[in-house]
């Protein structure tokens, strides 16, 4: 054999250890000297078949790995899918909430509220690439070291639903989740751009600016937590009983303020107010606040209870 087979080889046995070069060394050329005879008896050129033969045997580095028995890809079948489902979980909400909660506070503490957004989108994508790293390089070093995760054997259990049964679609959680960060959206920059002139200052934010320091920092946590429990009813697919309790809590963590703050006139803007010859008015006003309160029961009573009737029925 010519030096074209012996660079093959060194190739080769540069990658696989020490101990077993000289055994995988005499394997592999003797299966090369049997591959190259067997063409030349066909008929082959001796030098045109050696190029066939090792062209055939393919990159020299893979045949090490296979002869190390070493894996060529960064996360192997072993942990694969538990790698997949984390990283899924953790992107479907931890960038997005991250990024809600910085364009927050760009918006209200920071020197340029209009560039909240952007900096809230900007987060959110670090904060996704961040995540792609550190969770893959984790799975990657449990891959090389054969780390025991002591995962779950899979049963017939864990099968998804089918998907005809599923009574949260995609379509109404997407919907949900949307208009849910336009209001956590709204609340901030109302007081920057309420769509309200004011001869003074040009703009006139609609809720009381002294709620900052407490009230509208919690409603919009409150809010926040809400675009976790879509995401939660999503991946359940149907209510249960656990979803209906959180749900409950979070409506009653987002009525109970509302209606106390609009039922001792704390609410609304004092400024926003005055602006309004009609609203302006004790029983206008107080009108608004009995159609605020009445709406906000309303709208939580009727969704703890078509909440609890659906986890019901599921249950039964």
């Amino acid at each position: 054999m010519t030096s074209l087979t012996d660079r093959y080889l060194a190739a080769t046995l540069r990658s696989v250890p020490a101990a077993r070069r000289e055994e995988i060394a005499t394997e592999l050329r003797a299966s090369i000297e049997d591959m190259i005879d067997g063409r030349s008896a066909d008929g082959h050129d001796p030098t045109t078949a050696e190029r066939e033969v090792l062209t055939e045997l393919g990159n020299p580095a893979q045949l090490a790995a296979r002869y190390a028995d070493r894996r060529l890809q960064l996360i192997g079948p072993t942990y694969y899918l538990a790698w997949e489902r984390l990283l899924k979980l953790l992107l479907s909400f931890v960038p997005a909430l991250v990024g809600v909660v910085v364009g927050l506070v760009e918006a209200t503490d920071g020197d340029n509220p209009g560039g909240a957004v952007g900096t809230a989108i900007g987060t959110a994508i670090q904060v996704a690439v961040q995540i792609a790293f550190w969770v893959t390089l984790v799975f990657a070093i449990l891959e090389r070291t054969n780390a025991s995760l002591d995962l779950p054997e899979w049963t017939v259990d864990q099968l998804p639903e089918h998907q005809a049964d599923r009574q949260i679609t995609l379509t109404d959680t997407a919907a949900a989740v949307g208009w849910l960060v336009l209001v956590i959206a709204y609340l901030p920059l109302q007081h920057f751009h309420s769509f309200v002139p004011d001869r003074d200052n040009g703009n006139l934010p609609i809720l009381d600016p002294a709620l900052w320091s407490f009230w509208l920092p919690f409603l919009i946590a409150v809010l926040v937590a809400n675009v976790g429990l879509e995401i939660a009813k999503y991946r359940a697919g149907r209510w249960t009983w656990p979803l209906v309790g959180a749900n409950a809590a979070v409506n009653l963590a987002f009525s109970v303020p509302v209606i106390w703050l609009i039922s001792t006139d704390r609410l609304l803007n004092p400024d926003f107010v005055a602006r309004w010859e009609w609203l302006g008015q004790a029983e206008n006003l107080n009108l608004v606040a009995t159609l605020v309160v009445v709406g906000t029961v309303l709208i939580a009573l009727w969704d703890i209870a078509d909440s609890a009737l659906k986890a019901y029925r599921n249950r039964h």
